[in-house]
């Protein structure tokens, strides 16, 4: 399993062509308290940067972008019901949706979690 980050703040969980989306400790940290989430529908498909999502807190509400082209297959339904699960466990139970890459070359692009720290930093 890899994991990528974005500077859009979003990580990736790749495992073989599937990638699990969800949004890193920084952003839940900038967010404040999350209390609705937007989830895309299965099914959907979205280039790269197209926004997938929406993330409300009680500071802001937020756009999440797909951090690569692909089509969403599952979605996290448990956030959507608990929308707090983003910031209790945001790399883990508060995943947002998952994804059949249609270009893995673009996870190329992405950071890891060296680079991710310092760019958040």
């Amino acid at each position: 399993m890899t994991v990528k980050y974005t500077e859009d703040h979003e990580w990736l969980k790749i495992e073989g062509n599937i990638a699990t989306v969800g949004i890193t400790v920084h952003a839940q940290d900038a967010l404040g308290d999350v209390v609705f989430v937007d989830l895309p529908a299965v099914g959907a498909t979205f280039a790269q940067k197209e926004t997938a999502g929406v993330v409300e807190s009680v500071k802001a509400a937020a756009d999440v972008y797909m951090p690569v082209s692909g089509e969403v297959t599952e979605i996290n339904e448990a956030l959507k019901n608990d929308p707090s699960l983003a910031n209790s466990d945001p790399m883990g139970a508060g995943w947002f949706f998952k994804i059949k890459l249609s270009e893995p070359s673009q996870l190329d692009a992405l950071m890891d979690e060296t680079r991710y720290t310092a760019f958040a930093a």
